[in-house]
């Protein structure tokens, strides 16, 4: 009777956190707002257009323009590539010329790159910017405040790169240094996808 008991428990655990997880998967199927789910030690993940959920809002404090507000909804009907970066961190130093490169590259055919600046001092933020000569906008967000919109994402990943698709659905994300090479031939798909 004992063993029963054991084998009923561990089976309704089973299915409570597999209903846990389809519930999740639901919601993003759905249109629902997008939930982060631990990759598994994978550092590249793409949603099928059918299971992207939505970042209905995500907005901050512009680097460049203090007091100034700028989010996603700047950018409609754009595929938007979502960096988040910090001037002491030496992969995002490597990758700035290659988001650069996909920003001037897509940039007629609706891409909008954006960063999002953590972990910083505005002044150190700037001055990368700058030197940098980048021209998309950064988010300057030091607490890493504007991650909360990427629900469960862990705002501790520096650099990440997350590409939202024209209804800023989540289409795919980059826990790691991304080049150019790899970066725009799937940012080229996203911005080719149906309207």
């Amino acid at each position: 009777m004992r063993k029963l008991l054991v084998r009923l428990g561990l089976i309704t655990a089973v299915l409570a956190m597999l209903g846990g997880c389809a519930a999740q998967e639901d919601t993003n199927k759905a249109g629902g707002e997008f939930t982060f789910v631990s990759p598994g030690g994978q550092t590249r993940i793409f949603y099928p257009a059918d299971q992207r959920g939505k970042i209905s809002s995500l907005s901050g404090d512009d680097l460049l323009m203090p007091g100034k507000q700028l989010g996603i909804q700047d950018f409609p009907n754009q595929v938007v590539v979502l960096n988040i970066w910090g001037s002491w961190c030496g992969p995002c130093r490597s990758e700035a010329d290659d988001l650069q490169a996909v920003q001037d590259k897509l940039g007629p055919q609706g891409v909008q790159v954006l960063g999002i600046d953590v972990r910083d001092s505005q002044s150190a933020a700037a001055d990368f910017h700058r030197d940098r000569g980048l021209t998309y906008p950064s988010i300057f967000d030091p607490a890493g405040r504007t991650l909360l919109s990427l629900r469960q994402f862990p705002r501790s990943t520096v650099p990440a790169t997350i590409v939202l698709d024209r209804q800023h659905r989540v289409a795919a994300i980059f826990l790691t240094e991304m080049l150019q090479s790899e970066l725009l031939p799937e940012v080229q798909k996203i911005a080719s996808e149906p309207a």
